[in-house]
């Protein structure tokens, strides 16, 4: 087991002040009731809430928070949008809110708005035609969760924490009210668990999982350990020489340094019970008249960052590449590179924990990033050139002004998932089979972050779990997925903590997403009341008419949305053995793209054009003995290497031939013919390319073999 470092300040736990709202604190031990109850008061438990309210329905919002909107208002204001045309209903509603007050001349106090520009994740960040805003400042987040449910009058009991262990009380497989530890009880008909972390789902005897799966399991590539695996710039692949992780360099009898783990990472494909790392999204600003310092916090260790020293001498310079930008001269900063604010392994214990080792956690995190950005900021033996950058910079001073100006959200990207009537996978999102019965659409990149930080065999410190698949387009949501099983609860919907693998919660988890979900799960909450029946026997056509009439988006027929309409092609629709770049082994550096003319299956990899010989592609198919062509298919630009190297390993030997990406490829634009060569039976036929001295971005599409 990873040893934490662990600080014995767990009662310094980050529970800010509440902020006043409808309704006063409710007196101890008094039963509350009403037709929904609503536990979570992340974005889509407030979303929850107000779509009960709108449905004719009395509603209470109970939750151990102090703040509502969870991330959306505690942080993660640059949105994980993805494809925006899918973004409907009340999620909509929240952005179309934020653009109106971005649209406010006094919104703007710290730049003017000519100065922000329009920048986005992919699109503009201010859409005038549309009428949304997609990137903001956390209090306004904030603001527009209050405002809703201040407007529908709903009633809002904070800093109110359910008892896990005896609080639920079911009755011939319903919820009938649910105890917190104040002794206050909630009393409904029909409930949502909202959390961020399934505690009503498991408390109630809902089944769930922790951690990844097998590859296995549910036919997946992309779950379990990805050792190999290196999608993005968030490990030590982007350096240009390995990294020892001993105290002394190469010298293992001197010890590990901190932050790494000592445990073997476990075999490739293999299940496990490690989560994806969590961080702050600090809100950050040069602004001098906003800006507050970096504190040093109490218990600070600078031997922690010794490992971010190496990658530092070794000359990595990419720490701002991720200080995206909101209104006012602040941003919403995230993790980037190899070691940076992701406190990778240090959460493992967190989503079963009891809640006070969870604060543990949490103040263990809040001490190792304050303690990060310190570092970086003051430490003389951090590079001068990079100290003195970071010393511009501090926390936002008009931002979580009851916190110190800390962010009062930890980002928990994964914790409990339901196991439920319906799980979603990385089939549903690539479109590898149908989803049925849509309640919403993601289309976000599959994006886990890194689970651990280990040593290879070779004696070098590496990181492991952080994927990057694009989905090709937006993929649809089945509404089992936050549905339990019917034997084991009747009236509970969680549209957060989905039913879904842990690949597959890579995508679903943006909060678009979950206010998306909260709103339909709500529906059904509220369809199934009307008729007196289980959430489960709520007819789906009568769901779908309604989400519909709300605005929700349910269907995507656009360019991308589907593989083989618009540019992708299905493997399935090509002659021969094809291996596409998704079941390729990939090593070194390779990103994924949907943004050229055409390409083979739902994506194509890309090197960053790094030039450095580290990012290679191995295509391997089993071929019956005899002779075949074999054909290259990359996705060509002018933005390509004119000098691919591709290696073919063959029976006779092997032959490279270089390959001109940037030229569009003679056969169906999508590949070109490297040659007939004979394979043999006892060993299978490989195909690897590089981008060992190439000049410029290297495609890794697909490869066929056709038989002569």
């Amino acid at each position: 087991m990873l040893r934490r470092f662990v600080l014995l300040l767990a009662s310094g736990l980050l529970l800010p002040a509440a902020v006043a709202l409808a309704a006063p604190p409710p007196a101890q031990s008094e039963t509350h009731e009403a037709d929904v109850i609503v536990y979570g008061g992340t974005s889509g438990g407030v979303i929850a809430a107000v779509q009960a309210k709108k449905m004719g329905r009395s509603v209470i919002l109970v939750c151990p928070d102090k703040h509502l909107g969870g991330l959306s208002s505690g942080g993660l204001g640059w949105t994980d949008t993805g494809n925006k045309s899918v973004i409907g209903g009340l999620a909509r509603e929240f952005y179309h809110r934020v653009w109106k007050h971005y649209d406010q001349d006094e919104a703007w106090k710290w730049q003017p708005r000519s100065d922000y520009g329009n920048k986005g994740q992919g699109n503009a960040a201010i859409d005038g035609k549309q009428r949304t805003m997609w990137i903001f400042e956390p209090h306004v987040a904030e603001q527009v969760f209050d405002d809703l449910v201040r407007e529908h009058q709903i009633p809002v009991h904070r800093d109110q924490w359910l008892d896990r262990t005896s609080g639920v009380s079911k009755r011939d497989g319903r919820i009938q009210a649910i105890r917190m530890l104040s002794g206050q009880t909630y009393r409904g008909r029909s409930f949502v668990d909202a959390t961020y972390e399934g505690d009503l789902m498991a408390a109630a005897g809902v089944d769930y999982h922790v951690g990844r799966e097998s590859q296995q399991q549910y036919g997946e590539q992309w779950n379990g350990v990805q050792t190999g695996v290196l999608h993005h710039g968030h490990h030590f692949g982007v350096l240009p020489t390995p990294v020892s992780p001993y105290r002394i360099p190469d010298d293992p009898s001197s010890g590990l340094l901190p932050r790494i783990s000592p445990d073997p990472p476990g075999e490739y494909g293999s299940g496990d019970h490690r989560v994806q790392a969590y961080c702050f999204r600090m809100c950050l600003t040069d602004h001098p008249e906003n800006r507050v310092a970096f504190p040093k916090p109490e218990g600070y260790d600078p031997d922690q960052y010794a490992l971010l020293l190496r990658v530092l001498e070794a000359g990595w310079r990419e720490g701002f590449q991720k200080f995206d930008p909101i209104p006012n001269h602040k941003t919403d900063t995230n993790n980037h590179g190899p070691f940076s604010t992701d406190n990778i392994g240090f959460n493992y214990d967190y989503p079963e924990a009891d809640y006070e080792r969870r604060r543990e956690i949490i103040r263990e995190h809040e001490v190792y990033q304050k303690g990060l950005m310190y570092f970086l900021a003051n430490d003389p033996r951090v590079p001068e050139d990079v100290r003195s950058k970071f010393a511009k910079w501090g926390l936002a001073k008009d931002e979580f002004q009851d916190n110190g100006n800390w962010p009062h959200q930890l980002y928990i990207r994964e914790a409990r998932r339901m196991i439920g009537q319906y799980v979603m996978t990385e089939n549903e999102l690539l479109k590898k089979r149908p989803t049925p019965d849509s309640i919403g659409m993601g289309s976000y990149t599959i994006d886990s972050h890194n689970v651990q930080r280990y040593v290879t065999p070779e004696g070098y410190v590496q990181n492991e779990g952080d994927i990057g698949v694009r989905t090709g387009g937006p993929y649809e949501i089945a509404l089992g997925s936050v549905l339990p099983r019917r034997e084991q609860c009747e009236n509970l919907v969680v549209p957060v903590c989905v039913s879904s693998s842990h690949i597959a919660f890579g995508s679903i988890r943006m909060e678009p997403v979950f206010m998306i979900l909260g709103q339909s799960a709500a529906t059904v909450a509220c369809l199934a009341l009307d008729q007196d029946k289980a959430v489960q026997d709520v007819d789906y056509q009568e769901i779908r008419q309604r989400l519909l009439d709300d605005g929700q988006v349910l269907e995507y027929d656009g360019p991308t949305g589907r593989a083989g309409v618009g540019r992708g092609t299905p493997v399935a629709d090509l002659d021969g053995t094809v291996v596409d770049d998704r079941q390729a082994e990939l090593s070194g550096v390779w990103n994924v793209s949907t943004s050229a003319f055409r390409w083979v299956g739902g994506q194509y990899a890309h090197d960053e054009n790094r030039a450095d010989g580290r990012s290679v592609a191995r295509f391997e198919a089993p071929l019956e003995a005899g002779r075949y062509e074999v054909r290259l298919a990359y996705a060509y630009h002018g933005n390509r290497a004119t000098n691919v190297p591709v290696t073919i390993h063959h029976a006779d030997g092997e032959t490279t031939v270089t390959v001109n990406q940037r030229k569009e490829p003679p056969i169906d634009k999508l590949f070109i013919s490297l040659g007939e060569f004979t394979f043999a039976a006892d060993q299978p036929a490989v195909v690897t390319l590089s981008n060992d001295g190439t000049d410029g971005h290297v495609i890794a599409d697909a490869v066929q073999w056709i038989a002569k």
